[in-house]
């Protein structure tokens, strides 16, 4: 599957609790705008397309080849291309949290000391 925005919010979305559904037994994924509650099952049938997604981010964001990068750097893949805005990263990212493949480097209250305030992050 191809980092692209689309592809991310479909993914995002399907995740999500449909009206109605019990959400006892949520999967937390925490991002910089965002703490979401996911639907377990279906978050863990696309762990493989949220996988495939990050691996398309640059290596710097990646453990033992970068170690972690800004979340402001997270919108171009590891080709260069821009494939997605600021709330699609964050997206991503809260995915990403969730499956545990990415984490923050700093606690959120020392995101200020980072770049334009915005928090680093790697993908393990």
């Amino acid at each position: 599957m191809d980092l692209t925005a689309e592809n991310v919010n479909s993914v995002f979305n399907d995740c999500l609790f449909n009206e109605g559904e019990d959400s006892t037994g949520h999967v937390v994924g925490e991002a910089v705008k965002m703490k979401v509650g996911f639907h377990p099952e279906r978050l863990e049938g696309h762990r493989t397309e949220i996988e495939t997604m990050l691996n398309q981010l640059p290596d710097q964001f990646k453990v033992g080849m970068g170690d972690g990068y800004s979340f402001l750097e997270a919108c171009i893949t590891a080709s260069g291309e821009h494939w997605g805005e600021h709330s699609n990263i964050d997206q991503l990212l809260s995915l990403a949290n969730a499956i545990g493949k990415a984490k923050f480097l700093m606690p959120r209250d020392m995101w200020n000391i980072f770049p334009g305030g915005m928090p680093y992050f790697v993908i393990n």
